[in-house]
């Protein structure tokens, strides 16, 4: 079942990644730059105290399509929502490159 779920996490992300729409600044530009991170609960996260409309607007806009995406992939997999944003979260956070930041479980931003 782990390794299903692993597959299923997998090509959640591809499809989720492929699907971002187009902003002033990219994800990645805003990870690499330390505006945003990844929470541990696989959501996007504003790490900057004062961010731009633009950086409001993609993480509100990705974590939509994450939630619709993790809730589509626990039933399929027949898991909760919980269990699959957590595994994500886990995921987002080991993939992420040294230098961006990431939420560790006291909710305090660190650099990877």
């Amino acid at each position: 079942m782990l390794r299903t779920l692993s597959k299923i996490l997998t090509a959640g992300l591809l499809a989720l990644s492929l699907s971002m729409p187009a902003f002033a600044l990219s994800l990645d530009e805003a990870k690499s730059s330390g505006m945003v991170g990844e929470r541990a609960t696989g959501y996007l996260g504003i790490v900057t105290s004062s961010p731009s409309a633009d950086v409001k607007a993609m993480v509100n806009e990705i974590n939509s399509k994450r939630r619709a995406l993790y809730q589509q992939k626990a039933s399929k997999a027949g898991v909760s929502l919980d269990v699959m944003e957590l595994r994500t979260g886990q995921r987002l956070q080991e993939m992420a490159p040294a230098g961006e930041y990431i939420q560790d479980g006291n909710g305090q931003w660190r650099r990877k």
